[in-house]
């Protein structure tokens, strides 16, 4: 519960546009103090989560054991985590394209599910809780590779996860 009170609270300055990505260059050692704020390790963290979740515990634990094992004693970069998923996924996914649309971009997507009879679409576009003027910038170009599961009559959360990667502005 403390936990989603934070993603909350992280989720509402990340819906700013004065919000900053999870991962960015930096040129200055103040550049890296601003870099390590709560949003940066809430929405990491819950990042980890919805990968966890979409590549199921086995698949994301044996990755993290890879990406230990493959950087022991050394110091790694963020590619190297998502080269170790990819290492697991053997080509199924690619979590570095996927992960990269959320830490590279600020913000968060809004995904928009529309049913008509048996059919399903959905869209996603920027979420802009509060648009600030003197700080606005366009990010219509933001596309975010969402990973969507769902149940359906013959399959629920118990027995079974259906999974679609939403990596398009629209998809059905």
């Amino acid at each position: 519960e403390d936990f989603l009170n934070l993603i909350f609270k992280a989720m509402m300055k990340d819906s700013l546009n004065s919000s900053h990505p999870v991962s960015s260059a930096v040129q200055s050692s103040e550049q890296i103090e601003e870099m390590f704020d709560a949003l940066s390790y809430i929405k990491g963290a819950s990042l980890l989560l919805m990968l966890k979740h979409y590549l199921t515990k086995d698949v994301f634990q044996a990755g993290i054991e890879v990406y230990l094992h493959n950087h022991k004693y050394a110091s790694a970069q963020s590619d190297d985590l998502w080269d170790s998923m990819n290492e697991i996924t053997n080509g199924t996914l690619d979590v570095k394209t996927l992960m990269k649309t959320w830490i590279l971009h600020k913000g968060f997507p809004l995904v928009t599910v529309v049913r008509q009879g048996k059919n399903i679409s959905v869209q996603q576009e920027k979420f802009l809780y509060h648009m600030e003027t003197e700080n606005w910038t366009s990010d219509a170009s933001y596309l975010w590779h969402i990973p969507l599961t769902y149940i359906t009559s013959s399959c629920n959360f118990t027995y079974c996860t259906n999974a679609y990667l939403l990596d398009q502005k629209s998809g059905m």
